[in-house]
């Protein structure tokens, strides 16, 4: 059964940086598109950033020039460079598979999720 693993979180201070990474395990990796979220209430998340299957990227208003979203399909792994991170960032992050290739800002376009890190910053 595919899976995905976040890995790359962490503590760290305001200013940091942190990257981000989910790997995945299904044979079909590179015809997805993948996404980042991040939880903002309890049963609440929020699109960070996605990349298409042939590269190009969407990004949150919020995160754009921040955050930059990539993908390596050799190795099956897609990354989320974050940087000057502030203690707003803090929170759970997310990779998840969009198999469609659609609407890729909701959760209702994404089909298989990862556990999730923690990314904690402080001030």
């Amino acid at each position: 059964q595919a899976h995905l693993v976040e890995s790359g979180g962490g503590s760290v201070q305001a200013g940091d940086s942190l990257r981000l990474s989910c790997a995945a395990s299904g044979r079909s990796f590179s015809t997805y598109a993948m996404g980042w979220f991040r939880q903002v209430e309890e049963k609440e998340f929020e699109f960070v950033a996605a990349i298409r299957r042939g590269g190009s990227t969407i990004y949150a208003d919020s995160v754009k020039g921040r955050f930059t979203v990539s993908r390596d399909n050799a190795k099956k792994t897609v990354y989320l460079q974050m940087n000057n991170l502030t203690p707003a960032h803090t929170t759970v992050y997310y990779c998840a598979e969009n198999w469609a290739g659609l609407c890729y800002m909701r959760m209702e376009g994404y089909n298989y999720w990862g556990q999730g890190t923690q990314v904690t910053v402080s001030s």
